[in-house]
C-alpha cells in the first residue's frame, strides 16, 4: 500500500513539474487558408491525376479557402522542370510543395532554398534521397517491403527459377532505385536461389521510350522469362510489345500498375501477376498531412499522430529506409491477378 502512496505521490510530483503530458492526436481545424501546389514527377500518366483526385477531395473537405494547384512538368524535362516549379512556387508565396521527386538529391538545394523562404516542401511517393530541404516523406508503403513482394512476384511467376531483367523509370528515381535495392537484397535470400537478375534499363517513364527497351532486353538476353517494371508507365509499355510481339506464352511481365490499365494483359495471361496501392488515398493522405503542416497544426515531428479523415490515425515515425528525414505510412499495397484484377479496375 506505501509504495502505491509513493508511486502516486512522484506521479503528482512529475506533473506539478512540468513533466511531458501524453502526445494528442491532433484534428484538423478545417477552414484555414494554405495555398499548396500537388507537383507529381511529371504529367499525363494515370497513377498521379488519380493522387490528384485525392487531394482534391482532401481539399474540399477541409474547406481550404486557399488555392490549390496541380502542375508539373513534362517527361522529357522532368528534373530541370520539377526544380523551377518549386523555385516559382517558393518566390510565389505558396505556403506547401506537395512533391513526388524524379531528380533524386538534385532537387535538394531548390527544396532547401523554397523552406528557407517559407514554403514547406513534403514529399510523397517518391522521397528526397538525402532529405534535405524535406519536411516529411508521405511513404506509399515500406519500400524494404515492395522489394520483397517484387522478388516474390518473380518467383511465382517463374516458378523458382530463370532470368528476369527489370525494366525501371528514370535513372534519378528515389522511391524505384530504392525498391530495385530492395529487390536485390531480397534475393539473396536461399528462397531465390534459382532467379538470375540479369539487367537493370530505364525507359524515362516514356511509353515509347519504355517499349523499346523492353524489346532490347528480349534481343540481348535470348534466356529472358520475366520483365519486372516497378513503375505504371513501363509495366504497360513492356506487356504492350510482348503482346505486339506474340511473345506473351515465352515471357511474362510483372510490376508495379493499374489495375484499369493492366486488365486485359493480366487476363491473357501476360502479365499475370503485379502489384499497387492506391494512388487516390495517397493523394488524400498527402494533403491532409501537409495542410496540417501548413497551417501550423503539426510540425512534421517524429511522436506527432493526427487525424487524417476517413483513412484515420497515423503517427509520424523515423524513415527506416533513409539514414535521414521523417515519414508517415499509408499501406497497404495489393497484389492483382486473373481472380480480382477485373474487380479492382472499374
Amino acid at each position: 500500500m506505501k509504495l502505491l502512496h509513493t508511486v502516486s505521490g512522484l506521479a503528482i510530483v512529475a506533473a506539478l513539474a512540468g513533466a511531458p503530458a501524453v502526445a494528442q492526436t491532433v484534428m484538423a481545424e478545417k477552414g484555414q487558408k494554405a495555398d499548396m501546389v500537388l507537383l507529381p514527377k511529371f504529367l499525363g500518366i494515370l497513377p498521379f491525376d488519380q493522387a490528384n483526385q485525392g487531394a482534391q477531395e482532401a481539399h474540399a473537405e477541409l474547406e481550404n479557402p486557399g488555392e490549390f494547384l496541380y502542375t508539373g512538368p513534362t517527361p522529357e524535362n522532368s528534373v530541370a522542370g520539377q526544380i523551377e516549379i518549386i523555385t516559382t512556387s517558393a518566390s510565389q508565396g505558396q505556403n506547401v510543395v506537395m512533391l513526388s521527386n524524379n531528380a533524386g538529391d538534385q532537387i535538394a538545394p531548390a527544396a532547401a532554398a523554397a523552406q528557407e523562404a517559407g514554403t514547406t516542401v513534403v514529399t510523397w511517393d517518391s522521397p528526397i534521397p538525402s532529405a534535405e530541404g524535406e519536411t516529411l516523406f508521405v511513404a506509399q508503403v515500406d519500400f524494404n517491403d515492395i522489394g520483397v513482394v517484387m522478388a516474390d512476384m518473380a518467383h511465382s511467376i517463374l516458378g523458382g527459377e530463370g532470368e528476369f531483367a527489370t525494366l525501371s523509370a528514370t535513372p534519378d528515381a528515389a522511391n524505384q532505385n530504392a525498391w530495385i535495392a530492395a529487390m536485390e537484397g531480397a534475393l539473396k535470400g536461399d528462397k531465390y536461389a534459382g532467379l538470375n537478375h540479369v539487367d537493370i534499363v530505364f525507359g524515362d517513364d516514356v511509353s515509347e521510350i519504355s517499349y523499346n527497351r523492353a524489346l532490347a532486353l528480349i534481343d540481348k538476353h535470348p534466356n529472358l522469362g520475366l520483365i519486372m517494371a516497378p513503375t505504371s508507365v513501363g509495366i504497360v509499355a513492356a506487356a504492350k510489345a510482348l503482346q505486339d510481339e506474340g511473345l506473351c506464352d515465352d515471357i511474362k511481365v510483372s510490376g508495379l500498375g493499374v489495375p484499369a490499365e493492366m486488365v486485359s494483359y493480366t487476363l491473357d495471361g501476360c502479365a499475370p501477376e503485379f502489384a499497387l496501392w492506391s494512388f487516390v488515398d495517397l493523394g488524400y493522405l498527402t494533403y491532409y498531412t501537409s495542410y496540417l503542416i501548413a497551417t501550423g497544426q503539426m510540425k512534421g515531428e517524429v511522436g506527432e499522430t493526427f487525424e487524417a479523415g476517413r483513412m484515420g490515425e497515423y503517427t509520424i515515425e523515423k524513415d527506416p529506409t533513409r539514414d535521414q528525414g521523417n515519414r508517415v505510412l499509408m499501406g497497404p499495397f495489393t497484389v492483382y491477378d486473373k481472380d480480382n484484377v477485373e474487380a479492382a479496375s472499374k
